[in-house]
């Protein structure tokens, strides 16, 4: 039988909810007991049974009021209780349920990671442990014991504080804890096993004490302790920006290596991937130190905006996803380089995002159907939902946008909110009106703003026309204008910024684009501009303006704003490699523009007044990156002409590069921004210098020299793109100095399967059977079977169908064992639109040999559907 789908138009309150919930975990994991009792009330008083979702367990007992009930239907995802003969509104039920944590190899519900067993419920976990309304908008208070064998699992770890704890004469010991604040169950964990504990406090701005506690396996606790400051600085940011303070006596973190998610919000009790708290200079990379404070953060700051306020269904997603990640966003931008982060969320968002707008999945941050709610955790919903607020905040301000928090916080603590909720506490609270702007939540597609000028010298006015249009989406056909957000600035010959005005007043920089077409003029232009669009990326759009390259070169000279500065530089490569591949595709001599090498000789011979933009600024877009400037992407074209540009720029600036490489060099290593940015340049100008007859020599000393991870795998990267002499012995060395450790070795799995070689899926498949690789841990799958059809375009999308077919037989296999970590790999084959027709007919073979599966798990099948319709 089909899945069937589900609409957000359906949305009905429960008849039944729950009020407290006590839960009893006889841990084994082998065999785990379950012990709930329901504290249930009938909302609709004409309900006479109450559905309970659950399945992947073993029912042992229903008692109802403490009597034997047996007047209930089971199926393979629920349990209905007949209560039409039960007059009462309130009543207790209790129900057994039996458990096998290390068979669950789906990584949801309670399943064994590694020596320790731990819970993930969202977003519907929760039904794999007993069964429950598991729904986000019944919330309960819960009251947890778990009791286990003391010496396998010294550590008892659940939601809210501990409130008792003892020793049984088995061997065994028990820890009860309760959440006094209500919650959904997604938000329910539990954590039992044997760890090295990180302990401090925060003291919050009510003077309230907060016992903080890292959990991490035997061995990492060393590697701990940027997490926790990261912890303590997401603690003080929150309360000086938003106004919000953490609310329970403590706030525990566990890092597990068996998870399919970043991590989970899950209250008091985070549980995370341990990729996102591990860190220490040897083997985590600046990248990794930075991912790491912005996980963290990300997941305390859920506990306002996720966990006090919840979102009422699961289409509401983005309200908390979304939110959370602009808030996320703020705090490194305030603490480290808003340019930078700005930079690297938006070469993320059209790399991913707009690729996802132009797939068969694509959909409005606030979808309207779903069949597995897993499939919906997307780059659309967090991360456009992110540049949602973002937009809000824009029209509003930091002043007025606070004063919408906070109304939106008062209104909603403790309840399960919706998407208009918050707009309409925005809206309330600056009086500001947000009528057509709400079209963002349920519109699809990436905006196209085409923009044309004009200037008429004797008057002194500019005008500039924007037309904006939202292309079809394998969701929506019909599209309705939005109101679009668009930051601009002009500028004259010489790089002066111009005022903008009209008539004699001055105006704002953000224009409202609210129709089809519109036109804005200023007035008091003393010459022709150069106009900068979409400052600070404003809006998450496609501009169409014809820029020339002299333009591009005064924007990447003069642009006052960084962001400005770096897409110019983007332009310039973009169109560089769009002339270039048409001359390949054509047979004819590629040629290099000396204009953009004079831009990026600029950006060089000025790069130590901001090493940072710098480095951002010369690092030519992957080839992903690339692919997303066609409707039809040629993956073998574009590898050919991103590597000739490569080689070109390498040798034209090689001796700039290496002046700069020398002027950069670190003596230790600080987590700061200064050196990071600094570490960033030269490994940057290393990456060109490899291309050179310098390359081996240099790579091959800077990887001896480098006393932290970030120099290391710069240099092995270099040596692994370049394809240099030194490549194998050096991946040979940190393989046997690195094989013990996963997480660090996902890092070599990852440089293996991005491999330029001819038979780099032979060395691919070679590697599953590696003494690192574990086919059942999510982190290894990613790095090497998803960096390969992610990462690889030139190999995965060999027209042989070879990559094809690998990827569909590693899905065959995660089919039976992860699903949803298999949704997330299938991904660059549901792209199948945007390649020719060799390439689509062979993809589509492969999405039909899945589609014949037997057992075709929910996750993939609506995936898989999607795109063969």
């Amino acid at each position: 039988m089909q899945p069937k789908a589900k609409f957000r138009k359906d949305y009905r309150q429960p008849d039944f909810t729950i009020t407290d919930i006590y839960l009893d975990f006889q841990l084994d994991p082998e065999e785990t007991l379950v012990t709930s009792r329901l504290s249930v009330q009938r909302k609709n008083p004409e309900a006479t049974s109450l559905r309970l979702d659950g399945h992947s367990f073993e029912l042992v007992s229903v008692k109802l009021n403490g009597e034997t009930f047996s007047n209930y239907q089971q199926d393979n995802e629920s349990l209905t209780l007949a209560l039409e003969n039960f007059p009462s509104d309130q009543f207790e039920l209790e129900i057994k349920t039996l458990l096998q944590p290390s068979k669950n190899t789906s990584l949801q519900g309670l399943y064994q990671s590694g020596d320790g067993i731990c819970t993930q419920c969202e977003a519907e976990g929760f039904r794999q442990i007993t069964y429950m309304l598991d729904r986000p908008d019944v919330l309960a208070k819960y009251r947890t014991k778990l009791t286990a064998c003391k010496s396998k699992y010294p550590y008892l770890l659940s939601n809210g504080n501990r409130i008792a704890q003892g020793d049984l004469d088995d061997g065994r010991h028990w820890v009860e804890w309760e959440d006094p604040f209500l919650k959904p169950s997604y938000l329910f964990a539990v954590v039992a096993g044997d760890f090295d504990l990180l302990q401090d406090k925060f003291t919050t701005m009510s003077g309230r004490e907060v016992d903080l506690e890292i959990y991490v396996d035997r061995g990492n606790l060393d590697r701990a302790s940027w997490a926790m400051a990261s912890l303590k600085r997401s603690m003080k940011w929150d309360e000086e920006r938003f106004g919000l303070e953490y609310d329970l006596d403590i706030y525990m973190i566990v890092a597990v290596d068996f998870f399919n998610m970043g991590a989970m919000e899950n209250k008091g009790l985070n549980i995370f991937n341990s990729k996102f708290v591990l860190a220490n200079p040897q083997t985590a990379t600046d990248e990794d130190y930075m991912n790491v404070e912005s996980v963290i953060a990300h997941e305390y700051f859920h506990n306002w905006t996720g966990n006090r306020i919840t979102c009422r269904d699961w289409f509401q997603l983005s309200l908390k996803e979304g939110l959370t990640v602009f808030r996320d966003q703020e705090f490194t931008s305030d603490l480290w380089s808003r340019s930078a982060k700005r930079i690297e969320d938006v070469r993320f968002l059209r790399a991913f995002q707009f690729a996802e707008d132009a797939s068969p999945m694509a959909h409005p941050i606030r979808p309207e159907k779903v069949i597995e709610m897993n499939n919906f955790y997307t780059v659309t919903v967090y991360e456009k939902g992110a540049e949602v607020i973002r937009m809000i905040h824009t029209l509003l301000g930091e002043e007025k946008f606070q004063k919408g928090m906070k109304l939106y916080v008062a209104e909603n603590d403790g309840k399960a909110a919706t998407c208009e909720d918050f707009v309409s506490a925005m809206e309330r609270a600056s009086g500001i009106d947000l009528q057509q702007f709400r079209r963002w939540y349920s519109q699809s597609g990436t905006p196209e703003l085409t923009v044309a000028d004009e200037y008429d010298e004797k008057r002194q006015t500019y005008r500039l026309h924007v037309a904006q249009m939202t292309p079809a989406t394998a969701d929506q056909v019909e599209k309705v204008n939005l109101h679009i957000p668009l930051k601009i600035a002009l500028y004259g010959q010489n790089g002066e910024k111009l005022k903008l005005q009209h008539e004699l007043l001055t105006v704002s920089d953000v224009l409202d684009v609210i129709h089809d077409n519109q036109t804005f003029e200023f007035h008091n232009v003393p010459q022709r501009p150069v106009p900068a669009l979409l400052c600070d990326f404003s809006a998450p759009v496609r501009i169409d303006y014809n820029y020339t390259t002299e333009q591009l070169n005064t924007l990447l000279k003069y642009a006052e704003n960084d962001f400005v500065r770096w897409d110019a530089a983007q332009t310039l490569f973009i169109n560089e490699l769009k002339a270039n591949l048409t001359r390949h595709q054509q047979g004819e001599t590629m040629t290099f523009s000396p204009e953009l090498l004079d831009g990026l000789t600029l950006v060089l011979e000025n790069a130590n007044q901001d090493p940072e933009l710098a480095a951002l600024t010369l690092t030519l877009p992957k080839e992903t990156e690339f692919a997303e400037s066609f409707k039809v992407i040629d993956p073998a074209g574009i590898a050919v002409v991103r590597d000739f540009m490569q080689h070109q720029i390498a040798e034209a600036l090689k001796d700039r590069f290496l002046v700069t490489y020398n002027q950069n060099k670190l003596t230790g290593y600080r987590v700061e921004a200064e050196d990071m940015a600094k570490r960033a340049l030269r490994n940057v100008c290393l990456s060109y210098l490899a291309f050179t007859d310098v390359g081996n020599t240099l790579v091959h000393k800077h990887y001896h020299q480098a006393d932290n991870m970030t120099d290391t795998l710069a240099a092995l990267s270099a040596a692994t793109k370049a394809q240099l002499p030194c490549r194998d012995q050096l991946l040979t060395d940190f393989e046997e100095k690195w094989h013990h450790d996963g997480l660090v070795m996902d890092k070599w799995f990852a440089l293996q399967a991005t491999r330029p070689d001819d038979n780099v899926l032979e060395l691919v498949q070679g590697l599953l059977s590696h003494r690192s690789f574990n086919l059942k841990n999510p982190n290894r799958l990613r790095a090497l079977i998803g960096s390969f059809a992610s990462q690889n375009s030139r190999a995965f999308h060999a027209i042989d169908g070879s990559g094809y077919r690998f990827l569909v037989d590693m899905l065959i296999k995660l089919n039976e064992t992860n699903p949803q970590v298999a949704a997330r790999l299938i991904e660059p084959l549901i792209k199948l639109s945007r390649y020719d027709a060799q390439r689509q007919t062979l993809m589509r073979r492969g999405l039909e040999r899945l589609k014949g599966l037997d057992n075709l798990a929910r996750d993939l099948f609506e995936k898989i559907e999607k795109a063969l319709q």
